[in-house]
């Protein structure tokens, strides 16, 4: 391969994301980052791919610098919009910089079930707990499958008092296979419901 040609490189890291395997598509991705010497906007996937491959092996201060270097390339691609925001949510840090952010990915991809689940998450964590209840409603209804989104709108109906509804949800994310270390937590909020706050 010719110095500066990164394609078989991301292609590689794409093909390592896709199987899961994030320590090999970081390694791939940075492989290629290094043969750039000035990033174009051609470029933003491979930063955004580094940063979801980094960010999936909690190494998050590289995947951060990455989705702000791919959103500033990039700054209405809804796809880095979507997970940076959603990353910041999950922190509790640029909450109310991430839901402009989603709001504008949802405008533009407006039946996406993961970036309308995005929209209720940040709700919810800002407090806006009814507008949280119809949006993740809305977002169950584009991705019934999805264990997290069923799980956040279990979330949002307990805070509204409607809790078999809450547990309804709950126990549907259980049985759509969530991620191991989601399980846990799920488990924990059949058994004794959300502290109340």
């Amino acid at each position: 391969e010719r110095k500066g040609r990164i394609d078989a490189l991301v292609t590689l890291g794409d093909i390592y994301r896709r199987r899961m395997k994030y320590q090999d598509a970081a390694d791939a991705f940075t492989a290629a980052k290094k043969r750039v010497t000035v990033f174009e906007e051609r470029h933003w996937q491979l930063l955004y791919w580094n940063a979801a491959s980094h960010e999936r092996l909690k190494k998050w201060p590289v995947a951060e610098q990455d989705f702000l270097k791919a959103l500033e390339l990039r700054p209405d691609e809804p796809t880095i919009l979507n997970y940076l925001g959603y990353s910041w949510v999950e922190q509790g840090k640029n909450l109310n910089r991430a839901r402009q952010m989603i709001e504008n990915a949802v405008r533009q991809m407006p039946q996406a079930g993961y970036i309308v689940d995005s929209l209720g998450w940040v709700q919810y964590r800002l407090g806006d707990i009814a507008g949280a209840v119809k949006n993740l409603e809305r977002a169950v209804l584009l991705s019934p499958g999805d264990p997290t989104i069923n799980e956040h709108l279990g979330d949002a109906y307990w805070k509204v008092g409607r809790r078999l509804e809450a547990r309804f949800q709950w126990e549907r994310a259980l049985s759509l296979e969530p991620e191991k270390d989601q399980i846990p937590a799920i488990t924990r909020k059949l058994n004794d419901g959300l502290p109340e706050t």
